[in-house]
């Protein structure tokens, strides 16, 4: 399932989302440049690694790509769910609660991982926390989907509810299948338990960051 867009009214330009976005772009553009040699010390000095861990790594990795179906994957979840986000808390404490979240999934995968000496990746554990708040935030809101059914590709509109808790729940499964092969590595080159830390994160966290502000219905959600 690939969601194209949610079906929610904006009050504001999503500028941190589109900023964040662009910064992404850019240092994937940045590795694409450097040399083999010169990527593994940019990938050794910024990545998480559990057996050399350094702190900043906790906010530099999630920064760093893996490839183009990775980024691109990345990007898109940020626009179509962070944009909203973004919306429904002002930027500024929208850009916390984003770092916030990535530290979290990246946390998450250290504490798994101690001393393991494979690199983590990739903003995606900040992404699953801006998913963990759209639900709790949207849960009625429609996702236009692109559903792929075996051969056949087709477009519905999915409550975010189902879409979300749907792509929580193979996370979830996903990496307790990998620990139980491999320990907590990621399986198949994808972090799960960074996906689950940071969803869960944004759910726990969203009430710090929203404060008192309450969505009326009418002013958010149509079909």
């Amino acid at each position: 399932m690939i969601p194209l867009r949610a079906l929610i009214r904006r009050n504001s330009f999503p500028l941190v989302t589109l900023a964040l976005i662009i910064i992404n772009v850019y240092v994937f553009l940045y590795q694409l440049v450097l040399t083999p040699a010169a990527t593994e010390v940019f990938v050794m000095d910024y990545a998480l690694i559990p057996d050399r861990l350094h702190l900043s790594a906790f906010v530099t990795s999630m920064f760093l790509h893996a490839g183009w179906l990775h980024i691109i994957g990345n990007m898109w979840f940020l626009w179509v769910f962070g944009s909203h986000i973004e919306d429904a808390i002002g930027s500024g404490k929208y850009l916390v609660f984003y770092l916030a979240c990535g530290i979290a999934a990246a946390f998450t995968q250290f504490v798994l991982n101690i001393g393991s000496p494979i690199p983590t990746v990739g903003a995606s554990g900040a992404i699953a926390g801006v998913m963990g708040a759209f639900l709790l935030l949207y849960p009625r809101a429609r996702i236009d989907t692109l559903i792929f059914i075996v051969i056949f590709i087709t477009r519905i509109e999915l409550p975010a509810a189902l879409m979300l808790i749907y792509w929580f729940v193979i996370q979830l499964f996903s990496g307790l299948s990998s620990f139980g092969r491999m320990g907590a590595d990621q399986g198949q080159g994808v972090a799960w338990f960074a996906h689950v830390g940071g969803f869960l994160a944004g759910a726990a966290l969203l009430a710090l960051f929203r404060g008192r502000k309450r969505l009326r219905p009418v002013d958010y959600y149509y079909r």
